[in-house]
């Protein structure tokens, strides 16, 4: 059955800030409403804006949430968990890097980092129930991806052991989740070991096919792998729960290819741009996600290297509008049906005639 997407909604996580407005809940939403949002998704990584321990724990507390955001026009599409999610799985190559994506005291233990993690999830799935919620978005975190490239030779055991584990660290999650009624939902992202349909279909099956283990579909990432980012979503529609709205382009160089080069990013022959500056099909997508049934929100997510940030979410805004498809109530020639019923099909047919 279709339906007409949920939108336009806004990721937070690129515009919280030290600074008014961007450093409390209350005058984000503020922004974010005049700019013609009706919902935020909602990173747990910053408790000034949003305390997920306290939202874990209080119904008051999420009823006050979103007694904030009503009184704006605002819902909460979902929230998300992608810096404690990157940390349920790190390969030792990047246990500096994902450091500072944990709490001060546990920057030197990366199993402590690991539980603290796994922690905050859990809170996240009670947090989801208690405000109503339906998806939550994330990240898998990897322990393969060092092994991207077949080069030396690749070793099915170091694949095949790394989604075990993978699985084995997700599994109470996805089971956490389940108890609450949410969808986990993986952005596919390059440096996850969920990264593809590939990779996503492997973890799936190592996870026995939990119901619970879903798909935040961002084109931007899949067309940089030069991906077919429309037939992704005849393929997996099933499993899509969450998607963000971001744009990218690719400009083939005779300099460097799909790895960068280790470029900025407003260098590379691949980037993220702002809505409508890159080349994504939205309407493409917005289109097949509609006629395959999706139910949820439309989010921007804004990364740009080259436009203002305040632009490209002013601009978002009514882009995400203008490509939302209000599904129709009847078909266009209803009008010339007729009856439907067996007789009629068989005298139709010539199966009864006189």
């Amino acid at each position: 059955m279709m339906h007409t997407l949920k939108g336009p909604g806004i990721f937070l996580a690129q515009f919280i800030g030290p600074d008014a407005p961007w450093n409390r809940l209350e005058t984000l939403a503020d922004w974010a409403a005049d700019l013609g949002y009706k919902a935020l998704q909602i990173p747990c990584n910053h408790p000034h804006i949003f305390d997920v321990q306290q939202a874990a724990e209080s119904q008051t507390y999420c009823d006050e949430v979103r007694g904030t955001l009503a009184e704006r026009g605002l819902e909460i599409s979902e929230l998300s968990t992608h810096l404690e999610g990157q940390l349920i799985a790190v390969h030792p190559a990047y246990d500096a890097a994902f450091a500072d994506f944990g709490p001060a005291a546990l920057r030197d233990d990366p199993k402590g980092r690991q539980q603290w993690a796994a922690t905050r999830l859990m809170q996240a799935a009670r947090a989801s129930q208690r405000l109503g919620l339906t998806a939550h978005a994330t990240f898998s975190g990897a322990l393969a991806w060092p092994y991207l490239y077949p080069w030396p030779p690749r070793k099915e055991a170091l694949i095949t052991e790394a989604f075990r584990e993978l699985a084995s660290r997700w599994r109470p999650l996805l089971d956490a989740f389940d108890e609450q009624g949410v969808d986990l939902c993986y952005e596919l992202h390059p440096s996850e070991d969920l990264h593809d349909g590939v990779t996503f279909e492997r973890f799936l099956a190592a996870v026995d096919q939990h119901p619970r283990c879903h798909i935040l579909y961002d084109p931007s990432h899949l067309h940089l792998q030069h991906m077919d980012y429309l037939g992704f979503i005849d393929a997996y529609h099933s499993r899509i729960r969450a998607f963000h709205v971001k744009d990218a382009e690719f400009i083939t160089s005779a300099h460097s290819g799909v790895y960068g080069g280790y470029q900025a990013w407003r260098d590379r022959p691949g980037r993220f741009r702002s809505l409508g500056d890159g080349q994504i099909d939205f309407k493409g997508i917005f289109s097949r996600l509609t006629a395959h049934g999706y139910r949820g929100w439309a989010v921007l997510e804004w990364e740009c290297c080259l436009k203002e940030a305040q632009t490209g979410a002013r601009e978002g805004a009514a882009f995400i509008q203008r490509h939302i498809i209000p599904v129709a109530d009847r078909a266009f020639d209803d009008f010339a049906a007729g009856g439907d019923d067996v007789a009629l099909a068989r005298r139709m047919l010539g199966l009864d005639a006189p």
